[in-house]
Parts: structure tokens; C-alpha cells; sequence
């Protein structure tokens, strides 16, 4: 099933934000009530948040696809023009639309996990594999390139 029917298939229920300052405050805000770091998504160019909080479903929609330089941990990911997942206490589960820049390859990443005492954040592979970084290299937007 495409990003946009899972999308349409949550919305009844759902708290949904349409301008961009707001989705970025609402983002933020949905981020720190589940102890995830506020860097995590970039918010550039967003054009729909919305949070079903009954099945606990989130989505980002933006204009363009878009890609986003962590310089802490030295890595680029790309996010598609739609992201979503299902958000719980330190953890985003079932994510679409994020892929991560490993070596030469561009890796899909399913599940990010808040780890120990909060100081490490998991990412995970479809595929089971996993890499572990600080959590502080996702508290703030670094470069993002809109170029795509």
C-alpha cells in the first residue's frame, strides 16, 4: 500500500497542521512528548503534519524530496516528499520514506529506537541490521539541501 492511502486510511481521528510554522511547532512538540530529538525530521518545505493519537500513526508531507546532512555523525539521509510511521515512547516503528547514505549505498531505515538512559538513539534495516549514535547529533537541523 502506498505512503498516501496509509495516510488517507489514518486521517479520521487525526489532529492534521497545514502551515508550515505550525508543523513545525507541532512536530517538535510530538518529538519531545515521546522523548525523540527534535532534529530528527527537518521540517523544511513541510506542507501537512498529522498525528492520529488513537492508532498513534504520523506523517510529514513537503513539497519536494529532500536531503538533510547530519554533521555530528557525518551522514546524509534523505527524506521522501511523504515520511511516516507509528510513534511510542522513544520509538518510531514502520517508518517509510527515510533512507540513510552507508558507504556508496542508500540504506532504508524502518525503526528508530531511544536507547539506555536516553544518551543513544538505534536505527534499524528492514533487514535487521542496526547502528547506534548519539542521541545529541539529532537535537538540531544541520545542513539540509533541497537540491533534488
Amino acid at each position: 500500500m502506498s505512503s498516501q492511502k496509509i495516510i488517507e486510511s489514518h486521517r479520521s481521528n487525526a489532529e492534521i497542521y497545514t502551515e508550515e510554522s505550525i508543523c513545525k511547532e507541532k512536530a517538535h512538540d510530538l518529538l519531545t512528548k515521546f522523548s525523540l530529538p527534535k532534529g530528527l525530521i527537518p521540517m523544511k518545505d513541510v506542507t501537512e503534519v498529522g498525528h492520529n493519537p488513537l492508532t498513534g500513526f504520523v506523517w510529514v508531507r513537503r513539497k519536494k524530496k529532500t536531503n538533510h546532512f547530519f554533521s555530528m555523525i557525518s551522514r546524509q539521509v534523505t527524506y521522501d516528499c511523504e515520511v511516516t510511521a507509528f510513534v511510542e515512547d522513544r520509538r518510531l516503528r514502520n517508518i517509510t520514506g527515510v533512507k540513510s547514505k552507508e558507504l556508496l549505498i542508500w540504506v532504508t531505515v524502518s525503526d528508530i529506537c531511544v536507547v539506555g538512559d536516553g544518551d543513544k538513539i538505534t536505527f534499524s534495516t528492514p533487514t535487521g541490521l542496526s547502528r547506534s549514535f548519539p542521541f545529541s547529533a539529532f537535537e538540531t537541523n544541520d545542513k539540509i539541501d533541497v537540491s533534488m
